[in-house]
């Protein structure tokens, strides 16, 4: 099986910036691309960026200019570096890795983090 865990959440005030981290364990074979997900109260789970395993990246509109995300993939890992963090940027984030195959099996599917809460004070 496959694991995701989130780290580098907390509190920060707004104009501030946080790095969120996200390393995917466990007997991978491939990954195809990761990404960041964020939630905020009575709302819907919202695309925040995504990265190919080539490395390339799309952004909300929200977030463009703000936050970049980078990922190491000798590490399975994914990086979600925020700026200039607002108070709307309050969420849940959760990293998610898209097209992943276990080792020995031709079992593709998507796994999801537990997620990481990001606030930002005013």
């Amino acid at each position: 099986q496959v694991q995701l865990v989130e780290s580098g959440g907390g509190l920060v005030q707004a104009g501030g910036s946080l790095r969120l981290s996200c390393a995917a364990s466990g007997s991978i074979f491939s990954i195809g691309a990761m990404g960041w997900y964020r939630q905020a109260p009575g709302k819907q789970r919202e695309l925040v960026a995504t990265i190919t395993s080539g490395g390339s990246t799309n952004y909300a509109d929200s977030v463009k200019g703000r936050f970049t995300i980078s990922r190491d993939n000798a590490k399975n890992t994914v990086y979600l570096q925020m700026n200039s963090l607002k108070p709307d940027d309050t969420a849940v984030y959760y990293c998610k890795t898209d097209r992943t195959v276990v080792t020995g099996t031709l079992q593709m599917r998507a796994y999801w983090g537990q997620g990481t809460q990001v606030t930002v004070s005013s």
